[in-house]
C-alpha cells in the first residue's frame, strides 16, 4: 500500500481552508486544488509499503511512546520552490519545537526499519493546490499579498495517524490505518 505518516486536521480548520480556496480559485482555475477534506500535515512520506512492513510500522511508531500535546498555528502562504515557478500552493504552519521533534523522531523511527531519511529539511505546511505548469502565478500572489498576515486558526495536536493513499483519476484518497496518541 502506498502509506505516509501525518497529523490530521480539526473540521473548524478544513472549513477555513475550504473558503479560502474558493477565494483563491477565482483568480487560478488552472489549479489542481486539494480536496479539503485530505488535507493534512505530513510528518514522513512512506511510499509503497507490503503489508508485513506495515505492522513493523505501526510496531515502531506504537513505541515513539507519548509525546506533549502542542499547539499549531496556520498563518501565510507561499509556494514551492517559488512564485516563479510554483508547483504547489501552501499554507504555512506555525508551531513549537515540538512539531519538529516530533517529525524527528518520527524520521529516525522510519530510518531503523528501512526507510531513507527525507534529504530535505522538514518544512511544515498544509497543501492547498498544485501547478500543472510551474508558470507565475501573477494574480493569485497578488491576492496572497493581500492575504499574507490572516490567521487561518489554531489547533492542539495530540495524535498523528498512519494514512493509506489511493490515487485515482479523482485523485487521492486518504484511509486512517492506525492512529498514534
Amino acid at each position: 500500500m502506498r502509506a505516509f505518516i501525518a497529523i490530521d486536521l480539526p473540521e473548524t480548520i478544513r472549513g477555513t481552508l475550504r473558503r479560502k480556496q474558493a477565494l483563491f480559485r477565482s483568480v487560478s482555475p488552472d489549479a489542481r486544488w486539494t480536496q479539503p477534506e485530505g488535507i493534512h500535515l505530513t510528518l514522513k512520506f512512506l511510499g509503497e509499503v507490503p503489508d508485513p512492513k506495515v505492522k513493523e510500522v505501526c510496531g515502531i511508531l506504537k513505541n515513539l511512546g507519548q509525546f506533549e500535546a502542542f499547539i499549531i498555528q496556520l498563518k501565510g502562504f507561499g509556494f514551492f520552490p517559488d512564485a516563479r515557478r510554483p508547483r504547489v500552493l501552501w499554507v504555512g504552519v506555525e508551531a513549537l519545537a515540538s512539531l519538529s521533534h516530533l517529525a524527528e523522531q518520527v524520521e529516525i523511527a522510519m530510518q531503523g526499519v528501512g526507510f531513507a531519511r527525507e534529504e530535505r529539511a522538514f518544512r511544515p505546511h498544509l497543501t492547498l493546490a498544485r501547478f500543472r505548469v510551474p508558470r507565475p502565478q501573477a494574480a493569485l500572489q497578488a491576492l496572497l499579498i493581500q492575504e499574507q498576515e490572516q490567521e487561518l486558526g489554531n489547533f492542539e495536536v495530540s495524535e498523528f495517524y498512519l494514512f493509506e493513499s489511493k490515487l485515482s483519476p479523482k485523485g487521492a484518497e486518504y484511509r486512517k490505518i492506525e492512529r498514534f496518541p
